[in-house]
């Protein structure tokens, strides 16, 4: 196989779980979720539950929401995420133990809906589904205008171990620019209400790469959020994807070029920046305060275990299959998306989603693990595959190796990035996409 020798451009993809959504594709036979199930191991399973609402859509912001919920729409959106739990639940069945290991209430916002509406929720997933909040690790994310005390307070008394809000910016013209306004004094307003809740864990997400942000004003973020000594930071470099809010004329590939310089520049410093100040680094976009506590018990691994999705822009996970329901960006077709499924009665079958046959498993194991900063152990992917990585991915961890993008002084059977490889994961995971997902992205229509 004959390789490129230019190196991929440092920000491709974003990639948090594989294959995207825009490789999913409507399921012909919309198989019934019991047989999918049926013989899939449920002892350690990850749960997650959608709320599609927010009260401002950011300019940079591609993700499944709308603003606002008119007609008690959160009213009909619950009964319906009530009606899916046990639906899904049922599938499951009982003929081997179901435990969740794990969940987390994402969006769009979960604090947009009320406080009853949030113990509802909390319901949902403890008397449908049968997971104990309390028991496990449950991350909520928020935002600073609806972190509010009441709202807090049920997650905490819920059993939450970690709230995660995104700030994007504590300086207020970068905030505009990325057309998230707000108040620095309403960001730590909600910062100090969420300190107050006692939830172990608090993560700010700050964003890098906003016109006309420099070091020194990415410096001020990052100071700002530290006064809080937040568990965890995740700095997310700014992508302006299609249908969004934020325009960017680039001007040609050079602009690009100077963009994506900008944002490896400041990664760089952020990082370095989070290092010397007692936290390490997970992942590209993860850091964790070196004292902070665990979230608690544990033992979901996202390579191997199944995940359940509740909500109209979840994904569930089986080794054979990952579906979910139709995705879109635009406004216009997100409502219509959330208005079906409010109306839908029977979610005993799945509806979009993709198979996954053994390349995509071994694909998917490489992507999950090599991108974090601890690495893969290369005897736990030879003992579920029964080949080597190198065997299976010779040609792209070749290249990865060239590119200075592998750590020579991994210790034996373990297979790392180099610090410039986590720099470049946004360009080194699609490298490692299938032709077939590569295709299916290339075909989506943008909606």
């Amino acid at each position: 196989m004959t390789r490129s020798t230019e190196t991929p451009r440092p920000y491709r993809s974003y990639v948090y779980a594989y294959p995207h959504k825009t490789a999913y594709r409507p399921l012909d036979e919309r198989p019934p979720l019991d047989a999918l199930w049926a013989d899939e191991p449920k002892d350690a399973l990850s749960l997650y539950a959608h709320i599609p609402f927010c009260e401002v859509r950011c300019g940079f912001c591609n993700l499944f929401t709308r603003i606002g919920a008119p007609d008690e729409l959160t009213t009909r959106y619950l009964d319906a995420l009530d009606r899916q739990a046990v639906a899904v639940r049922e599938a499951l069945g009982d003929a081997a133990p179901v435990r969740f290991a794990t969940a987390a209430f994402g969006g769009g916002t979960p604090t947009y809906l009320s406080a009853a509406e949030l113990e509802r929720l909390c319901d949902i997933a403890e008397l449908r589904m049968g997971a104990d909040l309390r028991a496990v690790p449950l991350s909520v994310e928020t935002s600073p205008a609806t972190a509010t005390a009441d709202r807090l307070a049920v997650l905490a008394e819920r059993g939450a171990t970690r709230l995660s809000i995104g700030v994007q910016s504590f300086v207020e013209a970068e905030a505009r620019a990325a057309v998230r306004p707000q108040r620095r004094a309403d960001v730590e307003a909600a910062l100090g209400r969420i300190r107050d809740t006692g939830v172990p864990v608090l993560n700010i997400d700050l964003i890098y790469g906003i016109d006309g942000q420099t070091e020194a004003s990415w410096r001020r973020s990052l100071d700002a959020a530290l006064q809080w000594r937040p568990e965890e930071l995740y700095l997310y470099p700014l992508y302006v994807r299609p249908l969004t809010g934020l325009g960017r004329h680039t001007g040609g590939q050079d602009a690009d070029r100077e963009w994506d310089e900008q944002r490896l520049r400041l990664y760089r410093h952020g990082r370095d920046h989070l290092l010397a100040r007692g936290y390490r680094q997970v992942s590209m976009r993860m850091f964790r305060r070196a004292d902070a506590p665990a979230l608690g018990p544990d033992d979901h691994a996202c390579q191997t275990d199944g995940m359940i999705g509740l909500g109209c822009g979840a994904r569930s996970y089986t080794s054979r299959l990952h579906y979910s329901f139709d995705y879109a960006v635009g406004t216009r077709e997100i409502r219509s998306i959330i208005d079906a499924y409010t109306d839908t009665a029977d979610f005993s079958r799945a509806e979009v989603g993709r198979p996954t046959d053994p390349d995509e498993a071994r694909r998917r194991h490489l992507l999950q693990s090599l991108l974090q900063a601890e690495g893969m152990e290369t005897g736990d992917y030879t003992a579920r595959f029964g080949a080597s990585p190198f065997a299976d991915f010779p040609a792209e961890l070749a290249r990865f190796e060239e590119l200075g993008w592998l750590d020579g002084d991994a210790p034996g059977g373990l297979l790392r990035l180099s610090p410039e490889g986590l720099a470049h994961s946004d360009g080194l995971g699609p490298e490692l996409f299938s032709p077939a997902v590569r295709a299916a992205m290339a075909a989506y229509e943008a909606k």
